[in-house]
């Protein structure tokens, strides 16, 4: 038995500017007995232990219907009920951000997100996000867009340290529409990955469920297919640069479950270089001063090394196929570099 999702239960405290909410987590059968504080501060988004001990002492963490203290020990089947007070969002503001637009018209914007760049604001990101840019590059047509989730015209997402290619709408209708496209998975999306070794065979099909760690609640986890647990995801894949110890993958998505090309790619054994979530961190390598020269390539890019590199879709009004391509950011293209002299270096 997994830790059981988290149920969103909004309360009234009564204190003015603070929006409280009630999580309730039910511990796995098999979990290992650990602090209450150190385990809420994995299993719950956005809450450090510090945050989780606060509650405790305030006496918003009850567990099997009693308050505890921060080193009451949780046991098997534990049922946490965690009450939290979080600060209203800021409403969204415009702001100067340069953003890479390759594609504008009436409806909508293809952008070609830099690596770093959040998408929209959430707990830590308030601002310099690509929604604060949108809102400032389509001025007074940003008051057809709902601004209320923090998300105005954006389609779809991605991950802060991904880069490459994304839609926003400006505009209800376009965004509907758009929406609706990658709901009936009509949008065709290829990513380009450097990942650590060379996937054998060098094209497939990786079919899993996805689903919240049980292990940690704040990375995703793969499951077996068409199981009871998480969601179907399908992605196909194939080595386009055998680079001996890395190499490059071309990736098309049939699903989009969150984090799922890095779950994925780690689920094959060949995670994405600069990945430490998923694996992709550093390791030593068959080469004198091999495990320097992966330290040195995580240096040049500090990041995974994933990107979306193809978009195509229908217009939302016209519906003509529209179809883009962003070259790889120059931080992919400084490791491929490096990677490719010394094998030229290695093979004389």
């Amino acid at each position: 038995m997994q830790n059981q999702p988290l149920k969103n239960q909004p309360e009234t405290t009564g204190e003015p500017g603070l929006e409280p909410k009630k999580l309730t987590i039910q511990v796995s059968r098999v979990q290992t007995p650990m602090r209450i504080d150190v385990y809420l501060s994995r299993q719950v988004e956005n809450a450090t232990r510090n945050k989780v001990q606060e509650a405790i002492e305030e006496g918003r963490v009850i567990v099997n219907g009693k308050p505890v203290k921060s080193n009451y020990r949780i046991k098997s089947l534990d049922v946490i009920q965690m009450t939290f007070l979080r600060p209203p969002a800021p409403e969204l503001a415009p702001e100067e951000i340069d953003i890479d637009i390759m594609y504008e018209d009436a409806d909508m914007m293809v952008i070609n997100k830099k690596p770093g760049m959040v998408v929209h604001p959430a707990f830590g990101n308030w601002t310099g996000t690509l929604a604060n840019a949108i809102l400032f590059h389509i001025g007074k047509d940003a008051e057809e867009l709902d601004k209320s989730q923090l998300r105005p015209g954006i389609v779809h997402r991605l991950d802060k340290n991904t880069s490459g290619l994304i839609i926003i709408a400006k505009n209800t209708v376009a965004l509907h529409r758009l929406a609706r496209q990658f709901a009936d998975r009509q949008v065709r999306k290829t990513y380009k990955a450097v990942v650590w070794g060379v996937p054998d065979p060098p094209d497939g099909t990786i079919r899993t469920n996805i689903g919240r760690s049980r292990k940690d609640r704040k990375v995703m986890a793969n499951f077996p297919f068409e199981g009871k647990d998480g969601k179907t995801a399908i992605t196909d894949y194939s080595v386009v640069e055998d680079l001996e110890w890395f190499s490059v993958v071309s990736l098309n998505l049939h699903t989009g479950r969150t984090h799922q090309i890095r779950v994925h790619l780690q689920h094959i054994g060949h995670p994405i270089l600069g990945d430490d979530t998923y694996g992709g961190g550093i390791r030593s390598l068959p080469l004198p001063k091999g495990e320097q020269f992966a330290r040195n390539l995580l240096e040049t890019i500090p990041r995974q090394a994933l990107h979306a590199e193809t978009l195509s879709f229908l217009q939302p009004s016209t519906r003509e196929q529209l179809t883009f391509t962003a070259p790889l950011p120059d931080d992919m293209e400084n490791a491929l570099e490096k990677i490719r002299n010394v094998l030229r270096a290695a093979s004389r």
